[in-house]
């Protein structure tokens, strides 16, 4: 029973979650950061991602306007994945009291 729990856990949702929360204690007016983007770290100056996650951990601080000069898609993904996370959160509590 607790098997069926488990494997229908919204690993997406968890996955989100975290991210924002790391985004959210992260200090986005420092310089240095880790960058997983590929394109940053084969040596290219430009890539269309870059800033995103800066944007976010600002916007997560309350710092609107820096948020869209770092990258105008910062708040629209938080709002994206927000919602993400309550559908996906939703769906598993469907499936967990209906069956």
């Amino acid at each position: 029973m607790i098997k069926r729990y488990w494997s229908k856990i919204p690993l997406e949702a968890i996955i989100w979650t975290t991210s924002l929360i790391i985004l959210a204690c992260y200090n986005p007016n420092t310089d240095t950061h880790f960058s997983l983007c590929p394109l940053y770290n084969l040596g290219f100056s430009f890539c269309p991602g870059c800033g995103l996650g800066k944007s976010i951990s600002f916007f997560l601080h309350g710092n609107i306007l820096a948020s869209l000069a770092a990258h105008p898609l910062g708040i629209i993904s938080v709002c994206i994945l927000t919602i993400r996370i309550i559908q996906q959160t939703k769906n598993y509590y469907r499936t967990l009291w209906h069956g």
